[in-house]
């Protein structure tokens, strides 16, 4: 009898993991068939971005599929921050720690902006980098 008593509580928590790795693949699963129409794309526990020529679409990833989506050229986009612990930082040196890490897309028609939540400093200042130097590159192909 004490034997059942001691295996149940493990084998509750086998199907309680087993049922959330269900849940992550069938997230990952959404995101893969979406990634495919883009030139660039990451995923992460908070969001998803996707790249497509100078037009961003990110998201938050379900295991329904991904919801919020919301899209906007890089052409409106003024400047991009890397923003950790709500602090706007260097996308050249980031710091090695933080909690909240967000890459912000500042427009430059309207006060508004754009903040894709990161799980990975070295993830989001890569991103930034990139976005940057496709920002850069904008303005020379449109003349």
């Amino acid at each position: 009898m004490e034997r059942g008593l001691f295996w149940l509580p493990l084998l509750i928590i086998f199907f309680w993991l087993a049922w959330q790795g269900s849940r992550e693949y069938q997230k990952v699963e959404a995101y893969r068939i979406w990634a495919e129409q883009f030139d660039r794309a990451k995923y992460d526990i908070y969001a998803v971005l996707g790249q497509k020529g100078d037009n961003i679409t990110w998201g938050k990833p379900t295991p329904k599929g991904l919801i919020q989506l919301e899209t906007f050229s890089l052409l409106d986009v003024k400047e991009i921050q890397l923003v950790v612990n709500n602090q706007v930082v260097n996308l050249e040196s980031p710091p090695e720690k933080g909690r909240s890490i967000e890459l912000k897309f500042n427009f430059a028609e309207s006060a508004s902006s754009v903040s894709v939540p990161f799980t990975e400093i070295p993830l989001a200042a890569e991103w930034g980098k990139c976005l940057q130097g496709v920002l850069q590159q904008l303005p020379e192909e449109q003349n």
